[in-house]
C-alpha cells in the first residue's frame, strides 16, 4: 500500500523544497537535542546502576571533606553484619597538567577487591599490584585517555597531599588495568593506602571515608544506623548510607540539568510539531484541485487520509532518524573528550527506540488535521477551488 503512495509523496515533497528542507531541519534538531539529552541521562544514571546495593560508604556528617580517624575502621569492622572494611581518601589527582583530574584513591587493595569483586583484573596484573606497594590499578579508560601500559612509571600529581620531602609528585608504577561490566566507570586510579600514609606530610592516621560491605543488601540500613551510633557524639560523627543512595544523591544534585534539557526538549518539539502541522496544512491547501482528481480516479476517502499521513509521517521520519543519527555520531566523537568527566556518554538503545516511537506519533499527530480536511474534502468542491 505504502509503495503505491511512494512517487506521488516524493512529488509532494518536492513541490516545494525549500519548505521541505526547513521542516526537515527542524525536525532534524529536535531529534538532535533528544538524543543528546538522552546520552547525559544514560551517563549520569550508569553510575548508580552499577552501584552496589550491599555496600556503605561512612564519611563524616559535616561534609567529605572532614577526614575521619583511621582507628574507626576495626570498630566498623566489628559491627554485627559487616563483612570488610577499607579505607578511601580522595587525592586530587593530575597527570602532566592540572586540567587533567583524574579520580584516585588509595585503598587497602585485599579488602578492595573483595569488596568489588566485579573489577575484571588479569590475576598476573592483580598479584604485581598487591605485591608493590607503589604499584597503582587503573582503569581501562584512564589507560586508553593517557595510553598507558602496564609497567609504565607514571609521576601523578596530587592538588591535596604533599609528600615528605616537600613534593606534590608522586611516583607511581602501573601494575594492573581493570574493566568493569554493564559499562562501569573505569576512570579510577586505586593507590596502595599504606604508601600514602606514610609518604603522606600532613594528616597523618586520618583517612577520607570507609567503604564498608555487608552481609546480607536487606539490611543496610539497620547497619549504617548501628556504624553511627558508634561515633555519636565524638569529634567526628559519622553519615552512613549505601552507595547506591549516595550515587543517585549526586545525580539528583546535578540532576536539574537533565530537567532543563527535557523541558527544552520538549519546548523543541513542541515547536515542531506546530511546524510540521503548518507546513501539512499548506501542503494540502495547494492540491485541493489534485485531491479532487485523485477522488474521481477512484481513491477512497481512506486512501486520501492514509496519503496526507504518509506524508507527515515519512517527513517527520527522515527528520528523526538524522537527528538521531548525528546524536549518535557526536556520542562517539565526543566520548573520549568527556571520559574524563562523564563515563559512558552515549546514546542508548532504549532512546532509539523511544525515538523511532516518537517519530511515527508526532507524524501521526503532526497530518491529523490536514488528513481529516482532506478525507472530507467533496470532489465538486475541490475541483471549483483555483
Amino acid at each position: 500500500m505504502i509503495g503505491k503512495y511512494l512517487p506521488l509523496l516524493a512529488s509532494s515533497l518536492r513541490r516545494k523544497r525549500l519548505r521541505t528542507f526547513f521542516t526537515i531541519a527542524s525536525i532534524v534538531i529536535a531529534f538532535l537535542l533528544f538524543g543528546l539529552a538522552e546520552s547525559m541521562r544514560y551517563a549520569l544514571q550508569s553510575g548508580v546502576d552499577v552501584a552496589g546495593a550491599d555496600r556503605l560508604l561512612t564519611m563524616h556528617k559535616v561534609s567529605f571533606t572532614q577526614l575521619l580517624p583511621a582507628s574507626y575502621e576495626n570498630r566498623i569492622h566489628a559491627v554485627d553484619g559487616v563483612v570488610d572494611v577499607t579505607p578511601q581518601t580522595w587525592f586530587g589527582a593530575w597527570y602532566q597538567d592540572d586540567r587533567n583530574q583524574v579520580p584516585a584513591f588509595p585503598v587497602k587493595p585485599e579488602a578492595f577487591l573483595r569488596i568489588y569483586p566485579e573489577y575484571v583484573i588479569p590475576e598476573d596484573q592483580k598479584q604485581a599490584w598487591l605485591a608493590d606497594r607503589t604499584g597503582i590499578l587503573i582503569g581501562r579508560a584512564i589507560a586508553d585517555l593517557f595510553q598507558w601500559k602496564v609497567g609504565d612509571a607514571i609521576p601523578l600529581n596530587s592538588s591535596i597531599w604533599r609528600k615528605e620531602d616537600g613534593s606534590f609528585t608522586w611516583d607511581v608504577t602501573v601494575r594492573g588495568i581493570f574493566d568493569l561490566p554493564n559499562g562501569g566507570d573505569t576512570r579510577q586510579i586505586i593507590l596502595h593506602q599504606d604508601y600514602f600514609d606514610e609518604a603522606k606530610a600532613q594528616a597523618k592516621g586520618l583517612v577520607g571515608w570507609y567503604v564498608v560491605k555487608v552481609s546480607d543488601g536487606s539490611r543496610v540500613q539497620a547497619i549504617a544506623k548501628q556504624i553511627d551510633q558508634l561515633f555519636a557524639n565524638s569529634p567526628a560523627e559519622t553519615k552512613t548510607s549505601s552507595e547506591r543512595a549516595m550515587a543517585q544523591s549526586f545525580v539528583n544534585q546535578v540532576g536539574n540539568v537533565g530537567k532543563i534539557l527535557g523541558a527544552i526538549v520538549t519546548a523543541v518539539f513542541f515547536t515542531m510539531l506546530l511546524v510540521t502541522a503548518n507546513t501539512m496544512a499548506q501542503s494540502v491547501r495547494e492540491r485541493t484541485n489534485e485531491i479532487g482528481v485523485l477522488k474521481t480516479l477512484g481513491f477512497t476517502n481512506g486512501g486520501v487520509l492514509g496519503m496526507v499521513l504518509a506524508e507527515s509521517v515519512l517527513v517527520t521520519v527522515i527528520g528523526g532518524a538524522l537527528g538521531l543519527a548525528a546524536a549518535w555520531w557526536l556520542g562517539v566523537q565526543f566520548e573520549p573528550v568527556f571520559r574524563q568527566y562523564l563515563p559512558g556518554f552515549r546514546l542508548p538503545p532504549d532512546a532509539l527506540i523511544q525515538g523511532v516511537a516518537y517519530m511515527f506519533a508526532l507524524g501521526v499527530a503532526a497530518g491529523a488535521v490536514p488528513a481529516a480536511q482532506a478525507m472530507r474534502l467533496r470532489i465538486v468542491e475541490a475541483l471549483r477551488r483555483d
